[in-house]
């Protein structure tokens, strides 16, 4: 069997020093051993990495029995792809329409502070058969499975469909979640309205029998630029409409996450047009955000100046040497 130069360490720490070209190439020129891009694409090619791989890497860094466990997903842009595989037609929330992508639907846990992705799943339909939710609910069964047991578990209004709101429920976990304007509740047994309808101008907090689940707390925000969103729990005790918004606003945190795993580590930068090659680039590029992760937390270093303390480094020396 042939020796495969390329390894699992090597790659990911080459996603991390890599400040913008991530390419097999790339690596090739750059590896300390050496080695062609045909030995890169070849261990993308030949290895099955799963998601279970970030959670052996994540599992000591988090806290299972207190933080928030946050579900969204994300869309990896590939606006040239025109034979890559999992690459399809999807909305994007960052371009506002339909654009060529893989879409991620991902799992993270937070106290606040750290953001330490948990699992995540690739969204496609017809190879699976699987919508969002089913992986949403596939997600929050494997973290029970793994012990956590969250303040919280956070989503967008996408994930509080009534399905993935009572798999939580039977898990006996509270969730916050964002509800569409047109969600109905019921004041009066029997009578609905959509919770925008609700009167607003007395109270911040409404207790309502949301239509095919049960009692829930909901309440109004509204942000600076005219933005409006509403949330629910089913945490009956949150009453305090300050101390409901402070829970709901660490599912934040999922979208900071999103923006340094695409900044900081390439996860969209992979050119390879096979399924294989293409998750398991996916997989690394999680690997090394949990490094750059890591190393925040220990020394309070941002993902930002550490990649750029690399690049800092070689100009440095570049200048010494010139």
């Amino acid at each position: 069997m042939q020796h495969q130069k390329c390894s699992l360490d090597l790659y990911v720490d080459f996603l991390v020093a890599s400040q913008k070209q991530y390419s097999g190439m790339e690596l090739s020129k750059v590896s300390p051993i050496e080695m062609s891009h045909d030995s890169v694409n070849r261990w993308l090619r030949k290895n099955k990495l799963t998601p279970k791989i970030v959670w052996k890497e994540s599992q000591a860094m988090v806290e299972l029995k207190s933080g928030y466990l946050v579900i969204d997903d994300t869309l990896l842009d590939k606006p040239y792809a025109r034979e890559m595989a999992l690459v399809k037609k999807q909305y994007s929330g960052k371009h506002h329409g339909l654009v060529n992508g893989i879409n991620l639907v991902n799992m993270l846990w937070t106290d606040g502070e750290k953001i330490i992705p948990v699992d995540y799943r690739v969204y496609d339909l017809t190879r699976d058969g699987k919508t969002k939710n089913d992986h949403a609910q596939d997600m929050l069964d494997y973290a029970q499975i793994r012990g956590f047991q969250p303040n919280y578990v956070l989503m967008d209004s996408w994930y509080s469909s009534i399905e993935n709101l009572k798999n939580i429920n039977k898990k006996n976990w509270k969730w916050i979640a964002a509800l569409k304007s047109n969600r109905l509740i019921s004041l009066v047994q029997g009578t609905y309205l959509s919770v925008s309808d609700l009167d607003w101008t007395k109270k911040r907090v409404h207790k309502v029998w949301l239509k095919a689940y049960g009692f829930v707390l909901v309440s109004k925000i509204v942000f600076t630029n005219g933005d409006i969103t509403y949330i629910a729990t089913n945490d009956l005790s949150l009453t305090d409409f300050e101390t409901l918004k402070s829970h709901s606003d660490c599912r934040w945190k999922i979208e900071t996450f999103h923006r340094g795993i695409k900044q900081c580590c390439g996860i969209e930068r992979c050119y390879s047009t096979l399924e294989r090659s293409q998750r398991n680039h996916i997989l690394c590029a999680f690997l090394a955000f949990l490094k750059l992760e890591w190393e925040r937390i220990q020394n309070g270093i941002s993902w930002y100046e550490q990649k750029w303390s690399i690049n800092r480094m070689a100009t440095a020396n570049y200048l010494a040497n010139a």
